[in-house]
Parts: structure tokens; sequence; C-alpha cells
């Protein structure tokens, strides 16, 4: 790559109507006044504006504090476990760089991920913030390093045409007898890898080959053992388990293959038996000269370049994106292996005057189990959340975070005490601690319980169960439109037992939910309320 300029000086004038070129930020507020990026990296003028750490969420990401040497592919890595990145600005001279996501969802994720995990990049921390900007616009001639890296990232990415050139031998079998299983994974909150699977299957013998593909916009994959014992192991001990808590629930049933014929070894599919194998040219094509260079930075960072023609031989190497979407999701935990990672959340920007420890327990019991709730005795609008694991408070955060709760936006983020104290034994503390240790209401307690499936973020559409055969339709609406809000819709299913119910916001249905989730409907019925990802 060398002597192609990486940045040409820019300025940028306020009121300005002429831009006079190369990499510019839009934003409706832009105060960007005098950015100048030159040729060698060092910036003339301060860079302004974007110090705030809580701005409000945007696609665009502003890191700071990167080590001086750092390349566009390390970058690009922190931002792909998330989701797409589509579009980099590296500003060299100030050790600071702009990583844009194709959603504002998952920047909030990486933002909300990395506020827990401090990022380091070269063994330097790194500070990870939103910008003032919703998108960046970068001149794609100017800015072609990063583009050329872009394009490279994305090529490996956007690799996962089923089965793209893997063909399966059809000799088919009764399925109990078959050493192929054919697995498909619900609830992908977190990326699951070929590797990962590998680590998961591993434990119940060799695992030989593995093909992973996108079918009716699920992740499925076919693996592969020696023997049809492993596999029925493998199916009684892992079927309905989540990889991670709360989250990437397995369902494997066995495939009516008994042999699977895989060309190619790459970030798709793995033959562990001939590490000979070529990585394939289904990928699209790129330039050599620029899978080189991607070669080159990608292998500081051990990146799946093997997807990338003529870039590197096939490497069995965890791809880094695999990596961290593991240890975002706490650890690859294995039910009933208790997750690392922080289990106490501080919640902020609570109405004090409404708020109650057991409305928070029924919230955040939504995510996970609540084992204790604190609400601050000189901050009466902030509350401490013990959950059972890490990956439960990850999971609530993520979801909670931002939304809001009796007419405010609540804050969670994950705090620095490892457990919630009980108050001293005969100490009044108001009823503002309450421990929930024992509580029946916990949705998890039982594993591979099928409300792992049903977590979903909050929504207006609220899912209803365990109603008794006596109630009806009008009951249901008037009861949460007593909630202060007002029911738009509502279905039953076929059974009655169970109903979806659409509320007019998120917030009124939280409302609700926090309301009326475990209310007595009679005949012995407490009623279960959940979001749900339908609408009616």
């Amino acid at each position: 790559m060398d002597g192609i300029v990486t940045e040409v000086a820019v300025g940028v004038k306020r009121g300005s109507d002429e831009l006079l070129s190369g990499s510019v930020l839009s934003s409706p507020n832009s105060n960007m006044s005098g950015v100048v990026v030159t040729a060698n990296g060092n910036d003339s003028k301060k860079f302004k504006g974007e110090d705030k750490m809580d701005g409000a969420p945007s696609r665009v990401l502003h890191i700071r504090k990167l080590p001086g040497e750092v390349t566009e592919t390390e970058v690009i890595a922190l931002g792909l476990p998330f989701g797409k990145v589509t579009n980099i600005l590296m500003l060299k001279g100030k050790n600071q760089a702009f990583l844009e996501l194709a959603t504002e969802e998952a920047a909030i994720t990486m933002v909300n991920y990395y506020s827990a995990v401090t990022p380091h990049l070269r063994n330097q921390p790194i500070y990870i913030q939103y910008s003032n900007h919703k998108e960046l616009k970068t001149d794609n001639t100017l800015n072609q390093r990063a583009q050329v890296v872009l394009q490279a990232v994305t090529a490996v990415q956007t690799a996962n045409t089923p089965l793209s050139g893997t063909t399966v031998s059809e000799s088919a079998v009764t399925p109990a007898q078959s050493p192929v299983l054919r697995i498909i994974i619900d609830n992908m909150y977190y990326p699951v890898t070929l590797d990962v699977l590998h680590q998961i299957f591993s434990k119940f013998g060799a695992v030989l080959k593995i093909i992973t593909f996108t079918k009716n916009n699920q992740f499925q994959a076919l693996l592969q053992y020696g023997d049809p014992v492993n596999a029925q192991q493998a199916k009684l001990a892992l079927d309905g388990q989540n990889i991670y808590n709360a989250c990437c629930t397995l369902r494997i049933d066995f495939s009516k293959l008994v042999n699977l014929n895989v060309k190619y070894n790459n970030d798709k599919s793995r033959d562990y038996t001939r590490p000979d194998l070529p990585s394939g040219d289904g990928q699209p094509a790129l330039d050599p000269a620029i899978a080189a260079a991607f070669a080159k930075e990608t292998s500081l960072l051990g990146l799946p370049v093997a997807a990338v023609p003529g870039a590197l031989s096939p490497l069995a190497i965890p791809n880094a994106a695999a990596a961290a979407a593991a240890a975002a999701a706490g650890r690859v935990g294995m039910p009933g292996v208790s997750a690392g990672g922080n289990t106490v959340l501080l919640v902020s920007n609570l109405n004090e005057e409404m708020v109650t420890p057991q409305s928070l327990f029924t919230l955040f019991g939504v995510y996970g189990d609540v084992q204790r709730v604190k609400i601050l005795y000189n901050k009466k609008d902030s509350a401490l959340i013990q959950m059972a694991d890490g990956n439960q408070s990850q999971l609530a955060m993520n979801h909670l975070n931002g939304q809001k709760m009796y007419g405010k936006i609540i804050r969670v983020t994950l705090s620095k005490h490892q457990t919630v104290q009980l108050p001293r034994e005969g100490l009044d503390d108001q009823g503002l601690t309450k421990d929930f240790g024992n509580s029946p209401l916990h949705r998890f307690k039982k594993p591979g319980s099928k409300n792992f499936q049903n977590i979903f973020p909050p929504s207006a559409t609220l899912h209803l169960s365990n109603i008794p055969p006596s109630v009806a339709e009008e009951d249901l609406r008037t009861l949460f439109a007593n909630t202060g809000g007002t029911v738009k819709a509502f279905k039953f299913f076929q059974d009655h037992k169970m109903a979806l119910l659409q509320m007019a916001t998120v917030e009124e249905a939280i409302q609700a939910l926090i309301d009326l989730h475990n209310y007595n409907l009679g005949e012995n019925h407490h009623l279960r309320v959940s979001f749900s990802k339908s609408t009616i």
C-alpha cells in the first residue's frame, strides 16, 4: 500500500458552502469548525466538540487514545462483533478515529459493552463514545486506504451465501444413527461462529467437519462426529440449552445425511481432517494487491483472512470477532456454569416518587433473576440491582438503558460493587433494600426453560399467558387500560390461555408489565406478562 496518500488536507469553514476536499463529517449541528487532517496525519488545529461522554446515541462512534501505529483493520475489528461497519475515518495525528456502524442499535450495544469491559488495542486502553455526528461522509478517493480495508472486511463478512461452494453427499440414513447433527440457533443476540460451535461440541467427541449457513434468516450448521454415539450424547446434553446465558439457544436434530463433503476451509465451513483444503473462491473477487494489503493488516489481528482469495493460506484460527463476541456475552457459558462479569447494575434517573424495589424487580426480572434491590438512601433516584450472573446483568443493561420508566429515561450501567449489601439487622432503612433471592417469581430458575427463548427488547406489544378460561378479552382490555395507557389491539391465541395485547407506546407497555405481571386473575391463575417480538 506504499505510495497511497491516506488522508489529504481538508478544511471545513463554518457557514461556508465550499468544502475544500477530503473527509467531512455530516451532522445536523456540525461543530466541526476547523478539522485539518494532513497527508502525514498531523492535524494543525484543535479538534473540538467530541468530548461529551454521554452524548445522544449515534451510529457514528468517536474513539480516542489510540496507539500511534494502530491500523484501520484493528479499529474496524472493534466493531465487527456488533454488526456491519460501514465507514471509518482515522485522525492519525490526534490518535483518534470515527467508526460508523450500519445501525444505531449496533452502536448502542457496542458502547454498552465497552463501557463495561475497557477495550485495549496493542495493550493500551482506548475510549469509545457516541459522536455528535449522525453519519460519516468521506471522499472515497482520498480516504482510499480505509476504503480498501473496509471493502476487504465486508468481503469476508458477506461471504456467507448458503453452502457457498459446499456440497453435501446425499447418502441418507435413518435419523437416529447419523453422526451428523443439524443445529439451528434461536435468539442470536451475539454472533456465533464456526469456532464457537467447535469449542462447545468438541466436549462430546472429535468433531470432524462443520458447515455453517443462513437459511430462512436463521443461522444453521451441520456438524459431523466420527461416531453416531457422540452425536447422540451431544444432542441429549445440548438441545434446548443456551450458548450464552439467556440467549443463543441451540435446537439440535439428527441430519438425514451421514457424511458431509466439505470443499473449503474458511470461516463458513471446515474439515478438521483435511487442513490442506483451499479457502475457496466462492467469495467476491478482490484485486490481488488489495487482498495482499489486507492480509498484511489482518496478520496482526487473527481475522479470518482465509476467505479473502490469495490473501493467506487457510488458517484454523478463531475469528477476532468471535473471540470478542464470546467475551461480550461473558463466557462461552455452558448452562449451569456461572458466567463471569459484574452482576450488579447501577440504575439512575429514576422517578423517586414512584419507584419501589418491587417495581425494579419486576422490570429487570424480564432479563434475569434479580437477587437484591437497593434504592440509595441519600440519592433516591438511583438504585443498585444484583442479578444472578454477569450475562443477565449485561442483557438487562443492553435492553433497559435509555427506556422510560414512570415518565423518566433511566440510565443503566455496570456498578463497581460486587454485591448489594443488606441492612444490618434491626436497622430500619424504610424498605429501600429488598432481598429477592428466594422469590418464587424468578423466570429463569429452570435450566433450559422456555423463558430463555422469549427474551425480547421492551416493545409496545405484550405477551400474556396463564389466562384462566373465565377471563374474556374485555376483562383484559379493561385491566390494562387501568394502568394509565391505551389498549390499541388484542388477540387471543387458539387455546385462550395466551394472548397478545398492544399498548400505544413502549413506555405504556413497560408500565403495564410492572403493574400486572403476576396479577391474580382468580381460579389460582397469576397472569404472566412479557415483551413480544410480534405485532398484532
